[in-house]
Order: C-alpha cells, then sequence, then structure tokens
C-alpha cells in the first residue's frame, strides 16, 4: 500500500463522516449511523498511523511499505 493509497482511503471515510454528521445535524441519524461514525473514527486512527509509520521509516531509510497497520486496541490508547 502506498501513501497515495492511504490518503485516498482517509478521504473517503472523511466523506463518509461528514455525511453521516450532516444527516445528524438535521436530526436523521440513526443508531446503526451512530456505531458506523465510531468505526469511521477508529478505521481513520489506523490510517493516520499507518501513515505516521510509513512516513517514518522512510525519514530513517527503512522501506515504508513494512509498516504495518496497528490494532484498535493500539492505535485507540496512545498518549496524547
Amino acid at each position: 500500500m502506498k501513501d497515495s493509497d492511504v490518503l485516498e482511503r482517509i478521504d473517503e471515510l472523511v466523506a463518509e463522516e461528514q455525511q453521516l454528521y450532516e444527516r445528524e445535524g438535521h436530526g436523521d441519524i440513526h443508531a446503526d449511523d451512530r456505531a458506523r461514525l465510531d468505526e469511521i473514527g477508529i478505521a481513520l486512527d489506523r490510517c493516520w498511523d499507518l501513515l505516521r509509520q510509513r512516513r517514518a521509516r522512510r525519514e530513517f531509510g527503512l522501506d515504508p511499505d513494512e509498516a504495518q497497520p496497528r490494532g484498535e486496541d493500539t492505535v485507540e490508547h496512545y498518549q496524547q
């Protein structure tokens, strides 16, 4: 997976997220939509983490293609 692939996936997720938030703003959101928003948030965190890994590996002369997506438990418990 290339950086551009990760960024494309991020764009797709953000577009879906915005659509759901817009529906929420109009009072037209269901429990399934709320659950999907939570899933999107986690997927975005995982994508951003993968992109940061790829960039860091490249910066230090390592192969960015060896970066692996981390699990939800890892990316959702990072210290900010």
